[in-house]
């Protein structure tokens, strides 16, 4: 993103005159100077893009909409800064000879909103109460994927850290969310998240502060003056709009009502890629699927999970649904993951089966489902395919609806639920086949096959496979190739039984007025609005 910066020329003008006269001189008052006019109000029109995050408590929060709030309002030992990680909270770190032990310095000048210092004890807690079962973080899992063994704060200003094996990706995830500080005094003004929506209880230490919040209208947030780096943010004001329709915020959008919006209607797409310089499409390393409940019949046969992913047809979806440049998935692990050679682990893992063009492999499909029971789909259940309340989701879900129908004779229905209420329902395992996206949170096949051990709270399919955890605990255990080949192995019993069904590799679609500079969006596909500026 390119960076402008405005100089302001203040220029005081004083006019003396003198009077000559009988009598003696007399002073002619000075002509006063005009009013300085006070500077424009800086905001930002930024569209969530949902009815409402569930949480914005960096410990509970396991959601995109969400994190994009929280990396403004809060920082962690680390920040991603132009693709690069940097020193955040943290003003150094060392790492020990055997790199298993991170000791972090805190920054002598950094606060909390409320003025009050951010100390290592900060970290100490919030850590300690993700992991708290108490809590039931969707994320404390995370730690794990991590080889967090243990942390303390040595003092106020040292923070140390202590890995079970060295962990590469352990230093970026401390940028990511979950590992932000919170504070305990805060935490308990409000319980399970409340206290984060709650501007009275609300304390953050990132460089914008939470003034209002609405439900399913608008969150606003404020400049942090206590922000340690708050002379570098511009913006005095980031009205954060819940709109989680896509024509409605693409209208919005285009009368310059809005500034910023990350989810356009699909058939709007074509448009404006070729009339709009505003619309841009990033890559994105992400993958869309659909769970399945294991538990719950048919889908606790490995023959009708697997019918059921061969008969879709990815590149009809990719070319003539989502028209954004997105890549027909072959596995959960998009093609930006490399392996310790320098590999592309989705190209080295090979196709699981699936068509590499992309299309349905109908006759591999009806064996399938006759071996399972159901010829043709004589006698299949009937069964609902849920997603959250979202047009682009609803027109991917039609489009497979009619591909089970075709091409397997399999009627399905379909559901939606708002996104707060979807969540729920997902991580509660009630439903029969549920919609998904994940991002990675940092660069490696873990972030993707991690969710998809036992007792994992982003294993919504409740699927149990203890060859499949076994080569997750062991590539804990170890490093670079050896490390590599336990993953490909839990790759491929993924992929076997099908637990998800993987649909295509996102790329991520924007559009920011031109008017607007200095944004970020992070290698993660996280917002950062702290730098950026809005040059009306």
């Amino acid at each position: 993103m390119f960076k402008k910066s405005l100089a302001f020329l203040l220029v005081l003008v004083l006019a003396l005159g003198l009077l000559a006269g009988c009598g003696g001189t007399t002073e002619q008052p000075a002509a006063e100077t005009p009013a300085e006019e006070p500077a424009a109000e800086k905001v930002l029109v930024w569209n969530i893009g949902s009815s409402g995050p569930k949480t914005i408590d960096p410990g509970l929060n396991a959601a995109s909409d969400g994190g994009n709030v929280i990396n403004n309002m809060f920082e962690g030992l680390m920040r991603e800064v132009d693709g690069k990680l940097e020193p955040a909270m943290a003003e150094s770190y060392t790492v020990s000879d055997d790199n298993l032990v991170y000791t972090f310095k805190i920054r002598p000048d950094v606060k909390w909103s409320d003025g009050q210092p951010v100390t290592a004890k900060d970290f100490e807690y919030a850590w300690a109460r993700v992991l708290d079962p108490a809590t039931a973080s969707e994320y404390s899992w995370i730690f794990d994927e991590a080889s967090v063994d243990s942390f303390k704060a040595i003092d106020d200003m040292t923070f140390e850290v202590t890995l079970k094996v060295p962990t590469d990706y352990f230093l970026g995830l401390t940028a990511f969310y979950t590992f932000f500080p919170v504070r305990e005094d805060a935490v308990a003004k409000g319980a399970d998240g409340a206290w984060a929506f709650d501007p009275a209880a609300s304390v953050v230490n990132g460089p914008f502060k939470l003034e209002s919040y609405t439900q399913g209208d608008k969150m606003i947030l404020v400049k942090n003056e206590n922000y340690w780096q708050a002379e570098k943010v511009k913006l005095d004001k980031i009205e954060g709009l819940l709109i989680d329709d896509q024509s409605t915020a693409l209208t919005a959008y285009e009368a310059k009502e809005i500034d910023i919006i990350d989810d356009m209607p699909t058939a709007e797409i074509p448009r404006l890629m070729a009339e709009d310089p505003t619309f841009m499409v990033f890559p994105q390393d992400a993958v869309y699927y659909f769970s399945f409940n294991t538990k719950v019949a048919p889908l606790d046969n490995v023959k009708v999970r697997q019918a059921l992913a061969y008969a879709v047809d990815r590149k009809a979806i990719v070319e003539t649904v989502t028209k954004a440049g997105q890549m027909p998935a072959h596995s959960m692990i998009p093609g930006t993951d490399y392996d310790a050679e320098g590999n592309v682990f989705n190209v080295k893992s090979g196709f699981h089966g699936f068509k590499e063009d992309g299309t349905a492999d109908v006759e591999k499909a009806k064996a399938l489902l006759a071996e399972a029971g159901y010829p043709d789909g004589a006698g299949f259940p009937a069964f609902e395919l849920l997603y959250n309340t979202s047009e682009g989701h609803k027109a991917i879900a039609e489009a497979i609806q009619e591909m089970w129908k075709q091409n397997l004779g399999i009627n399905v229905t379909l559901a939606n639920q708002e996104w707060a209420v979807f969540q729920d329902t997902r991580t509660n395992h009630d439903f029969q086949i549920a919609r998904g996206g994940w991002i990675g949170d940092y660069s490696d096949p873990m972030t993707y096959l991690g969710m998809f051990i036992e007792g994992s709270p982003m294993n919504y399919g409740e699927w149990v496979s203890k060859d499949y955890d076994a080569a997750i605990a062991a590539s804990k255990s170890l490093t670079g190739s050896e490390r590599f080949e336990q993953l490909y192995i839990a790759d491929k019993i993924l992929m076997e039984e099908m637990p998800v069904m993987p649909v295509y590799y996102y790329t991520n679609p924007v559009m920011v007025q031109d008017y607007v500079t200095d944004w970020e969006l992070t290698t993660r596909s996280t917002w950062f609005f702290g730098f950026a500026d809005v040059m009306k």
